[in-house]
């Protein structure tokens, strides 16, 4: 029996083993530590240490459970097992399939032989290749992943509640996750720090009037660039204040500028040199895991998740080699056939003389894979897999395609060429123009492959071409026009997922098989929200790392997270102890109560284990800490002062962030509020909107008075939208009539008439003649509608809550009722087409707000940051494919029907699951996804 992850793999490898062998999925992980209370077996339950799920009493023995749902799988593998006479773990050959075949080891103890099979490519010769030579199980590689995994949980597990307390319910801590939300908010915090500066250029079009070569073009830009011997400022030349930073610069204003164009209206031009210099661009390296995620994003508009997503998909069924590693290097196999293929494609002018082999000396590299290219001996053209892939897959394949032929063929070359230009201005001063141009004479590589520049980051392409025409020093040349050109600088550019990858992997933090989850989380708990491709931190994100950086420094420092890092690697070689470094970092100097565990005194330590036994270990910092916390003082965040003075500070509340200051009304001091819109980016937040917010009327803003009753009527803001209310008199009994107001309403623009029109409903239709049951039109949370006894039908329009006549009703009601689907109405936007499901994609008003759909069942919200009007065919494909992701549903055409479900085999549910500790080797736990199993026939 042959044990993979996930079903998809097993299906594809069965067919290669043949009928000796059963081919069985453990759909990912099977154990874990427990993820809450419930789940701790009852004769740990009494255990100080059993919520940690670590025994830290006792040398930081994990608890391992079988996870609820895989029980009925562990069921499965048992009696596939009394089948068979051989047992080869074929889980992924990294540090978590390591673990997970560990896992698998201990949970099914079996009684047959056990080897350990790997490969890193779904071929049929690379599946043979690994059954007929098996290894056995590395325990390095588990006992790397279980540090890990113990380390995570404490560090979770204890800084996790305080932010509970401190900040809010439901929020978390990492190790990783809460250093990479540090990064985007100091971002931000450059960003709100900034403060623009204006600055003025001239831009010339400059003409020759020698011959030119076909092709070429007698004008060409320049810019100026000095006033005699003072070079002109440029937006670097500033520094974040807006200042400059020396004062060897001239900046000059507009005024200025202006003069010096009429100054120079008649001057003449002169070519004082050109430099001309050979240009060489060496191709890029094939992908690893951190590359493919960057350039996916950029080239793809893929989010990490998505692109290793469907990476995985790819690498799963043959198409590529294995897509979580640090490796750049191909094997021969593999440099053998990107050549031919180059060779064959580009000509033989266009492949490198030598083959080329790319090597990194990378700090904490994952196991040495080979880099991401296409599956096999000889490569699959991106043509000739077109029909078997669909849209996000087939674009992937291309992309690693394309980057591992160019990855063998020549350098690019050209010429790059810089000219300076002199012109004396009527005032005296010689005014100097500058202008630079790259030529690629010899294409190469780039006949495959070009990276994308990364747009919120600026830069040039590789292949960009900007031509310059052939000149001469001491030509003279004229002025086509001459323009006064304003410019301002900007902030540093927000992070996007491929910038973040980036700097992650350049600071060492984290790893990057774990970059797309850590996206994922640090977005799902609400630290961060997109932009566009801009990834852009919430309010309780600068609370939360405002609170980290003063309470917890050390555990959100960037070095200390690197060396974090270092010495678990250190710890999975055999150089470091586990237990002694574990209890270091938790205890402290002194170790844990009870003697065990205690390792070396911390005078021998150095490092991060050094470093958190002067602290006293993370308990002690984070019971140390917790009562000195001041909730309110990291909820505030001070932003500016108005024009009296006054501090305008950001609260995070527990129903949202809102502004507030302290006014003097009647000689009393008092708190004035405001509400924040939930799609503000920080940066955005000025003086003028802040007034702008406190003036709307947090109290409401009274239209008038209801001529029946008397009562004055407000709109307001609420927390689940803008509404109108009555006021009562003092003492009143009655609870005041409230109404939402309708989508095409404001609370700017809402009239009196408008209000006590949304007050008068419910409104009474009539009484339905048959049953003798009143009708009512009713405006609800999902949208107006009508109602008889506990009969409701979904009207189509909000006026007709004020039209809709008895007969019209009855006709409603006599029509079938469709569950769960409103209406028809029509599509806010029509988009193109999914390149998964191939069907046309349009965005609709949905009971939980607008979403994106292809026809065919799947719907998907739109997130936080993305609007109607501005939602791009690349962001609604991505959002409709993490929603398949979620569900585990493939793409499919509109009408195309659904097959039936099966029913689960008699039997299938899983037997009863006892906690295990661990007693013997080391092991890792991780989560990865899948379901379902596939068997080859089995030998008789």
């Amino acid at each position: 029996m042959v044990i993979v992850e996930s079903p998809a793999k097993a299906r594809k490898i069965a067919d290669y083993l043949g009928s000796r062998y059963i081919v069985e999925s453990s759909r990912g992980h099977i154990r874990d530590l427990p993820r809450g209370a419930a789940d701790v077996p009852a004769k740990y339950k009494g255990q100080s240490w059993a919520r940690l799920g670590v025994d830290v009493d006792n040398d930081f023995e994990p608890l391992y459970i079988v996870t609820p749902d895989k029980k009925s799988t562990v069921t499965e593998l048992k009696d596939a097992l009394k089948e068979v006479d051989e047992l080869y773990l074929a889980t992924d050959g990294d540090r978590e399939g390591e673990a997970i075949a560990w896992h698998l080891l201990e949970t099914l103890k079996p009684k047959v032989p056990v080897r350990r099979m790997v490969f890193h490519e779904i071929t049929e010769s690379a599946i043979q290749a690994a059954a007929a030579n098996p290894r056995d199980l590395d325990q390095d590689l588990v006992d790397a992943q279980e540090t890990r995994r113990i380390l995570d949980r404490l560090y979770g597990y204890e800084v996790s509640p305080v932010l509970w307390k401190k900040v809010m319910p439901k929020l978390s801590a990492g190790r990783v996750q809460s250093v990479a939300t540090r990064v985007i908010v100091e971002r931000e915090r450059e960003r709100m720090a900034f403060v623009t500066a204006d600055y003025w250029g001239i831009d010339a079009v400059l003409r020759t009037d020698q011959p030119q070569d076909t092709g070429n073009t007698p004008t060409f830009k320049a810019s100026l660039v000095k006033i005699g011997e003072s070079r002109v400022a440029t937006g670097r030349d500033f520094d974040a204040r807006g200042q400059l930073k020396n004062t060897d610069v001239t900046a000059l204003d507009e005024a200025e500028a202006r003069r010096l164009v009429e100054a120079l209206a008649s001057s003449e031009y002169t070519v004082d040199s050109v430099e001309e210099k050979p240009y060489t661009r060496k191709p890029y390296a094939p992908f690893m895991t951190s590359t493919l995620q960057q350039e996916g994003g950029r080239k793809l508009r893929f989010s990490s998740e998505r692109t290793m997503r469907t990476a995985q998909r790819l690498y799963e069924n043959g198409y590529i080699t294995y897509m979580r590693t640090d490796s750049t290097t191909l094997s021969e196999t593999a440099i053998n056939a990107a050549r031919t293929q180059a060779r064959d494609l580009y000509g033989d002018e266009n492949v490198a003389e030598k083959p080329r082999q790319y090597t990194r000396k990378v700090k904490n590299a994952q196991e040495a894979h080979e880099a991401i290219r296409p599956a096999g001996e000889t490569f699959r053209t991106p043509g000739q897999v077109a029909n078997e892939l669909g849209g996000d897959e087939f674009r992937l394949y291309e992309l690693i395609w394309q980057r591992t032929i160019a990855s063998q063929m020549r350098d690019a070359r050209g010429t790059t060429m810089t000219v300076r230009v002199s012109a004396p201005a009527a005032t005296g001063e010689v005014c100097t123009f500058s202008a630079s141009g790259r030529t690629i004479t010899f294409p190469g590589f780039l006949r495959a492959y070009v990276e994308t520049v990364d747009e919120l980051e600026g830069g040039q392409a590789d292949d960009a071409e900007s031509r310059l025409p052939r000149l001469a020093e001491g030509e003279s040349l004229s002025a086509d026009s001459l323009d006064p050109s304003g410019h301002t600088t900007s902030p540093p550019a927000r992070y996007t997922e491929a910038s973040l990858v980036k700097t992650l992997e350049e600071r060492g933090i984290g790893r990057p098989s774990t970059y797309a989850s850590i996206i994922n989380t640090i977005q799902e708990r609400g630290y961060v929200w997109k932009k566009g491709q801009a990834l852009v931190p919430s309010w309780i994100a600068f609370a939360v790392i405002g609170l980290m950086e003063q309470h917890f420094g050390r555990l959100v420092d960037y070095d200390f997270t690197a060396a974090l890092e270092d010495e678990l690697d250190a710890i999975a070689a055999g150089n470091a102890q586990r237990e002694t470094w574990l209890s270091h970092f938790y205890f402290g100097a002194n170790g844990n109560g009870n003697g065990n565990g205690n390792g070396a005194a911390a005078g021998n330590a150095d490092g991060v284990e050094a470093s958190m036994s002067n602290l006293g270990g993370l308990k002690k910092l984070v019971g140390d800490k917790l009562e000195g916390i001041d909730a309110r003082e990291v909820n505030s965040l001070r932003m500016f002062a108005d024009e009296q003075g006054r501090d305008v500070v950001v609260r995070v509340g527990r129903y949202g962030p809102y502004l507030e200051r302290v006014v003097t009304e009647d000689g009393e001091e008092k708190s004035q509020r405001a509400n924040l819109p939930d799609d503000l980016p920080p940066d955005e937040l000025d003086l003028a909107l802040a007034e702008e917010l406190f003036a709307t009327p947090q109290e409401g803003r009274s239209l008038g008075t209801d001529p029946e009753s008397g009562h004055e009527i407000l709109a307001k803001e609420g927390r689940f939208g803008p509404y109108v209310t009555e006021v009562l008199p003092e003492g009143a009994k009655e609870k005041p009539r409230t109404g939402s107001l309708f989508k095409s309403m404001t609370l700017s623009e809402i009239t009196l008439d408008d209000a006590l029109k949304l007050l008068s409903l419910p409104r009474v239709v009539g009484t339905d003649p048959e049953s003798g049951v009143e009708i009512t039109a009713q405006n609800g949370r999902y949208g107006p509608y009508i109602k008889k006894d506990k009969d409701s039908r979904s009207l189509d329009s909000e006026d007709k809550l004020f039209t809709v006549t008895l007969e019209e009703a009855q006709k409603i009601f006599a029509q079938p009722k469709q569950r769960g689907r409103a209406a028809a109405k029509p599509p806010l936007k029509e988009l193109g087409t999914d390149p998964a499901s191939g069907n046309p994609m349009v965005v609709k008003d949905g009971r939980f707000g607008p979403y994106v759909t292809d026809g065919a069942g799947v719907n998907a919200s739109l997130r936080k940051g993305d609007a109607v009007e501005s939602l791009t065919d690349e962001r609604a494909a991505e959002l409709l494919a993490e929603k398949r992701a979620k569900d585990g549903t493939k793409p499919t055409k509109a009408g195309a029907k659904k097959a039936p479900a099966k029913k689960a085999p008699a039997g299938s549910a899983g037997s009863k699951s006892t906690g295990t500790k661990k007693t013997t080797a080391k092991s890792g736990s991780g989560s990865k996804s899948g379901s379902g199993s596939k068997r080859g026939t089995p030998t008789t």
